[in-house]
């Protein structure tokens, strides 16, 4: 959820400052680029203003031909020669005076001609035509081979007598445009990579609630109950929500608490007046007649029946009430120690009880629900398991977890089955005709969940069914 979060939060900054660094760097080419083009009219205008014959009639020949220029304009046409010479090899532009026809008048370098065609011909028209040419086409550090053509028409007395060009090369100026590219890029990548910080502080603040809530709601799902939520800490909605768990939490364990304490106080009142009941019948077994003591040792059998249920509901209200505290517990010992208490059942039904496994295996468990849960396993193991087969006990250590498998060479179960074992009072229709109230396994669960293990079920090759009990080797 955080990198989605970060994803969307990151996504709009970008978008932010692309809308922004996008049109700045343009403006910034922009800009750079007038100030080009001012330097430059403003350069054709002093070459123009050093033109001879400055609007005096008698001096149009110097610019228009026909006669001669006088000495004077002579020396000055020279002097614009050799500055347009010192122009071009300053700033490496070209540039040139041109009459109407398009001969020159001083020009830099020595040969260079008006355009004939481009951007230039087209500057060369305008000033012609008495208007100062318009902004070139932006240039951009990626276009290499483009000028920026300049043309500014010579008026005197109202007409335009010659033309001057400058045509520069953009090399230094994209050099500066990508100069300031950079400030604006590296400016750009500082303020992503404080939005990047910020995103992360902000998606911590808000989500660190939700893996707080999340955590507790996994501890409450595993049977954690006494998980809360501390209401600190992140937006106000989630605060909110915190306590609002923390309440669901409180009326959750309440009603638990009172349906097992109901189920415990029924099972314990019912306990008394079954044994009275079962004692009673006994009585009356010993005054009826011979004939009718068959249906007197089935009532017997079913109140001995409903009494295992009584039992049965009391340890499971007993083990779902249990708030144990998981202990480092060797549970090779452990398993050792059931596996041989339930060994004399195993050989009075002709079963192969057998364990295996690791010497020593350490594992975070309650040792006397753990038990509990694995003497309900192998009661159901040997339940089932036909005489002269066999009952496997095997500890595994795992990289996070210990786990004890129980397999039995029984019937086992369908896949859909085994979607269903474990459920409170669920047999087999297939073994309905063997003794049990189908509330073992549903107490091994509960005993395993509450002290922060699992219990899982799996058909066993060729045939039967395997248990496996696992708890975790270390805490989280």
């Amino acid at each position: 959820m955080q990198n989605r979060l970060l994803g969307i939060l990151l996504s709009l900054m970008a978008c932010v400052l692309a809308a922004l660094g996008l049109p700045l760097a343009a403006a910034v080419a922009a800009a750079e680029q007038s100030r080009v083009v001012v330097d430059r009219i403003d350069d054709a205008a002093r070459f123009a203003q050093d033109l001879p014959t400055q609007g005096r009639a008698g001096s149009d020949t110097a610019v228009k031909g026909g006669t001669e220029p006088d000495a004077g304009d002579t020396t000055r046409l020279r002097m614009l020669a050799l500055e347009a010479s010192r122009y071009h090899d300053l700033y490496g532009a070209r540039v040139g005076i041109f009459q109407r026809d398009g001969s020159s008048v001083a020009v830099a370098p020595v040969g260079w001609t008006v355009p004939e065609e481009g951007p230039g011909a087209q500057a060369f028209q305008e000033a012609l035509d008495g208007r100062r040419s318009h902004n070139p086409p932006q240039v951009w550090p990626w276009t290499p081979d483009r000028t920026i053509t300049v043309a500014l028409p010579v008026v005197r007395d109202g007409d335009v007598v010659a033309v001057v060009i400058t045509e520069s090369p953009t090399g230094p100026m994209r050099a500066r445009v990508l100069h300031s590219w950079l400030w604006i890029g590296a400016g750009e990548a500082l303020a992503m990579i404080v939005a990047v910080l910020l995103a992360l502080r902000l998606t911590g603040w808000v989500l660190r609630p939700v893996r707080t809530l999340d955590r507790a709601t996994h501890d409450i799902a595993t049977g954690r109950l006494n998980a809360r939520v501390a209401a600190s800490g992140g937006p106000p909605e989630l605060r909110r929500l915190a306590r609002s768990f923390n309440d669901m939490a409180d009326h959750v364990v309440l009603a638990i608490d009172q349906q097992r304490a109901f189920v415990a106080d029924a099972s314990h009142q019912l306990r008394n007046p079954l044994a009275a009941l079962l004692l009673r019948v006994e009585l009356l077994g010993l005054e009826l007649p011979e004939r009718h003591q068959g249906e007197v040792g089935a009532v017997r059998e079913e109140g001995i029946r409903l009494a295992r249920v009584l039992d049965d509901l009391l340890g499971l209200a007993t083990a779902e009430h249990a708030r144990p505290e998981p202990e480092p517990v060797d549970l090779t010992a452990l398993v050792l120690a059931r596996v041989d208490a339930w060994r004399p059942v195993a050989d009075q039904r002709g079963i192969d009880l057998a364990w295996d496994g690791p010497p020593v295996a350490y594992g975070l468990a309650d040792p006397i629900g753990f038990g509990s849960a694995l003497d309900a396993v192998l009661d159901n193991a040997l339940k089932f398991t036909p005489s002269g087969r066999r009952v496997a006990v095997d500890t595994v250590l795992r990289k996070r977890e210990v786990s004890v498998a129980v397999t039995d060479s029984g019937p086992g179960l369908t896949e859909e089955e085994l979607g269903r074992i474990g459920d409170r009072f669920w047999r087999s229709p297939r073994h309905q005709n063997v003794d049990g109230s189908g509330l073992g396994l549903s107490i091994a669960r509960t005993l395993l969940l509450a002290g922060g293990g699992s219990l899982d079920f799996a058909p066993a090759e060729p045939g039967g069914l395997t248990v496996v009990l696992s708890v975790p080797r270390r805490r989280d």
